[in-house]
């Protein structure tokens, strides 16, 4: 039984829980005689397989750097990253990421797997494959002690192992977005995950996109945007945005026509070759941990506690930066079994990350409300959004500097985001716009809008402005709030 007892116990080897496991015992060395225990359990270790988590931005490998895990990234077949293609109505806006700076696509498993190297070679560290059944309670005071799990091998005579009691004086819980503890661990204070629209994805065989080494967004006409970004030396992703309730089919050919032509006929057998699924695009706000938030002795990581829309590719990002400062703050508890001092711990580490993963948090939802417009309001703002890239200079350097971690700022994110409602509004009067002849069939020329018009488009650019309020204020608040 004693050899069961860890300092510290984490449920779930995927981003976060391998990058903690490598990281705790490595910044602890540094403050303790002997270096930690940790017990890092995972159901399956086999490679997983899924269609999100490809995409990793650059503040992310600057993130694998600082914990010295950068080696993750390599002999795995990964494309650098250079920025984004924004394609909308057959013109194409370059979004490159600024000084240089390159992100990383890759298949999520391979990714995965090499992170896991990392933990298993960490010294004091334990990589246990086993199904966490339960948390372990004190009866008297309800403190986590522990979890129960069943080890994944069979017995020699092909029954499976009993329960298995595993201790720590911290339990950490990464079981990612489906957790099976969230409610568990924040009890009331828990929130639920809302979800607007799933991901579908399918591997593209053998293509360029428009622009190579870049993500490519294609903003299409009454449907969510479709994202694409090469994976492999030979894969590239794609990435169908199915708004909610799903529909019977999903193979989304109609999509097809609206991409770059280059593409038309690898969408059409990938559509056609492969098994479709499909991932749902949660987002739940952060809440914060420790005292009287959660139950004593466990506490949420990654995205069992913390998601945004899958868009931007700022998943990733958001985890590996918190490890990088929850590592540290753990690295200067004397004594895991303390909740008082791990709790304050844990109140610092929560506004410590609150820049980046706000920032990321909020752009992603907010962008996909832009780029899958579904209604005469967002429209202009998603013109105008296009329309801000195609300025150049600031215009997309402090959007690209945001998305990318690089900038991490909620106060800069709240200027461009307003920057670009009001630019969409002096769009509306200013750019001409196809014009409709007298039995209102829309003409190929276009016009700017006569001064008559005017009346009607200030009571439209009212509307358009407080769109932005109603996309933009609730997801602040999301995030200002702690409760």
């Amino acid at each position: 039984m004693e050899t069961n007892h860890y300092d510290v116990l984490i449920v779930g080897a995927g981003v976060a829980g391998s990058a903690l496991a490598h990281a705790l015992p490595t910044i602890t060395s540094k403050s303790r005689a002997s270096p930690i225990r940790v017990a890092l359990l995972e159901r399956s270790l086999s490679e997983p397989d899924r269609i999100v988590g490809e995409l990793l931005q650059p503040a992310g490998v600057a993130a694998l750097q600082k914990l010295d895990m950068e080696g993750a990234l390599e002999e795995i077949d990964a494309i650098p990253e250079d920025g984004y293609c924004v394609v909308h109505s057959g013109r194409l806006v370059h979004i490159p990421y600024p000084d240089g700076r390159q992100g990383r696509s890759f298949h999520h498993g391979r990714f995965i797997m090499r992170l896991r190297e990392y933990a298993k070679r960490a010294q004091g560290v334990d990589v246990i494959e086993a199904t966490v059944n339960e948390l372990i309670e004190c009866e008297h005071t309800k403190r986590v002690l522990g979890v129960r799990a069943t080890r994944s091998s069979p017995r020699g005579d092909g029954s499976r192992e009993e329960k298995e009691p595993f201790f720590a004086d911290l339990v950490i819980i990464a079981d990612g977005c489906f957790s099976n503890f969230r409610n568990a661990v924040m009890g009331k204070s828990a929130r639920q995950s809302s979800t607007r629209s799933y991901f579908v994805g399918a591997i593209l065989k053998n293509v360029q996109l428009p622009m190579p080494q870049h993500g490519t967004v294609a903003l299409i006409k009454g449907h969510g945007p479709v994202l694409l970004y090469q994976i492999s030396e030979h894969d590239t992703r794609m990435l169908v945005d199915v708004k909610h309730p799903l529909p019977s089919d999903l193979k989304a050919r109609n999509v097809v026509p609206q991409l770059p032509t280059s593409l038309h006929v690898a969408a059409h057998e990938a559509l056609d070759r492969d098994r479709l699924r499909r991932m749902p695009s949660s987002f739940l706000p952060a809440v914060e941990q420790g005292g009287k938030y959660t139950k004593e002795g466990v506490f949420l990581l990654g995205d069992s506690w913390n998601m945004r829309h899958p868009l931007t590719g700022g998943g990733m990002t958001v985890a590996l930066n918190d490890v990088v400062l929850l590592a540290q703050m753990l690295g200067e508890v004397g004594n895991y079994g303390n909740w008082d001092q791990v709790s304050d711990t844990l109140a610092r580490w929560h506004w410590a990350r609150k820049p980046m993963a706000s920032t990321i948090n909020i752009l992603s939802v907010a962008l996909y409300d832009l780029f899958g417009a579904d209604d005469e309001y967002l429209s202009v703002l998603q013109n105008g959004c296009f329309k801000y890239f195609e300025c150049g200079g600031d215009c997309i350097r402090g959007p690209v500097s945001l998305l990318s971690g690089i900038a991490p700022s909620p106060a800069l994110l709240f200027y461009h985001f307003y920057k670009v409602a009001f630019y969409s509004i002096w769009i509306m009067f200013t750019h001409p716009r196809p014009v409709n002849n007298s039995n209102g069939e829309v003409k190929s020329t276009l016009a700017v809008p006569p001064v008559w018009e005017y009346p009607f488009l200030l009571i439209k650019s009212v509307k358009v402005f407080w769109t932005a309020c109603v996309v933009f204020g609730p997801l602040l608040w999301s995030e200002i709030r702690w409760w």
